[in-house]
This record gives structure tokens, sequence and C-alpha cells, in this order.
């Protein structure tokens, strides 16, 4: 493993398919947060289950920890040498003229993203791990018998800043996807005569996921 990421190729492998990992988990978690915009009962269900069956709870949800933190480790270390490359190419040439403006800021959208992870855990995923493995309530439910998921989930969408923040860090993530989409298929390979195909598919992702949280934001601010 060591001697594949010490290598340039063996880096960007290891970066695409970390993306293609989170990308994966993007769709599914989106998934279940749109049925909260369909059926509260449906949702709570989804998410009980999620947070309390062992497989997620203790095998996936590691696994996940784990991608996120090497996906961000491997863009930092991919960044700062490929910096030190273009201080090289810029030397000779105008590096604009070869890469696109989203590509050379990769870095930017990615700590955007990283910051708002870091309030999406303040908001959801401390508070989870607080309640199940301190409290030590497994039961998902309120006072009133009934399931807290859905509730908590609006309760966060009741401030219009927070709401704010989490379009604008939907918006970064976009133009993240946008780029390191195309650019993880071509990292492990993918580049034959369904390269277009999957272009297409990489931007329509790219835009509608995103756009699909923004909505969810927006729908529970507004019907809180």
């Amino acid at each position: 493993m060591s001697g594949i990421l010490n290598s340039s190729i063996g880096r960007k492998f290891a970066m695409a398919l970390s993306a293609l990992f989170l990308m994966i988990f993007l769709l599914q978690h989106f998934t279940i947060n749109l049925l909260s915009v369909f059926s509260e009962d449906t949702f709570n269900s989804v998410s009980h289950f999620m947070g309390t069956f062992w497989l997620v709870q203790y095998v996936f949800q590691p696994i996940l920890i784990f991608g996120v933190i090497f996906h961000f480790v491997m863009g930092f270390v991919l960044e700062v040498k490929n910096r030190n490359a273009r201080q090289i190419s810029y030397a000779k040439n105008n590096g604009s003229a070869n890469s696109s403006w989203m590509s050379r800021n990769m870095i930017w959208s990615g700590l955007a993203i990283l910051a708002f992870i870091g309030l999406h855990f303040y908001d959801f995923w401390f508070p989870e791990i607080n309640t199940k493995f301190i409290q030590g309530d497994m039961s998902g439910l309120l006072p009133n018998g009934e399931y807290r998921y859905f509730e908590e989930l609006q309760h966060k969408f009741v401030d219009v800043w927070r709401v704010v923040l989490y379009c604008i860090a939907f918006v970064f993530l976009a133009l993240h996807l946008l780029h390191g989409f195309s650019s993880a298929f071509q990292s492990t390979g993918a580049n034959n005569k369904y390269t277009k195909g999957l272009q297409g598919f990489g931007k329509a992702y790219a835009i509608i996921i995103p756009l699909g949280f923004v909505f969810i934001a927006l729908f529970h601010y507004f019907n809180h």
C-alpha cells in the first residue's frame, strides 16, 4: 500500500477511488434525507435503522470516517506536490492555459467542504454519538414516544444563518464535484468510448445532488 502511495499515479488512483466511494455515500445520504420531505414516518424508520444496525454503526461508519480523512489528507498531499510542479511549469508557459480554474483551486473548495463537515458533525453526528453511546439511549424516541430524527432535523433549520451556511457549502460541493468526478474517472483509467456519457452523468450528479440538499434545507426552513 505504501509503495502505491509513493508514486504519483498511485496517489491519484487512491484519491480517485476514495472520491468515488464518498460520492456513493453522498448519494445514499441524500436519498435518506430526501425521505424527510415526503414522509416523516419513513424518514424516522430508515434513520433509526441506519443509526442502530450493527453493520452500519461498527463497520460502515468507521470505513466512511477513514475514507473522509484519507480523501482530504491525500488531497492536501497532491495539492502540495502539484503546486511545486506548477512553479516549474509557470517558468516555461502559462499554466492557466492548460487547466481550468476549478482544477487549480480544488484545495479551496475542499477546505470549504471540510469546514462544512465540521459544522455537520457538530449539528448531527456528535449529538447522535452522545445520545447513543454516552447517555446510552438507543431507542431513538422522544418523551412522547415518537422517533426523534425528523424533529431534530427540522430543529437545525430554524435559524436562517445555518440554512445560508448549508446552502453556500453545497455550492462549493457542486464546484468540487464538477471537476472531481471527471478527474476521478480519468485517474482510474476510465477514458474510453463511454467517457462522454460518464462526463455527462458526472455533471448531472454534481448539480442535482447539491441542489437537492439545498432544496431539503430550504424545505425544512420554510415548513418548520
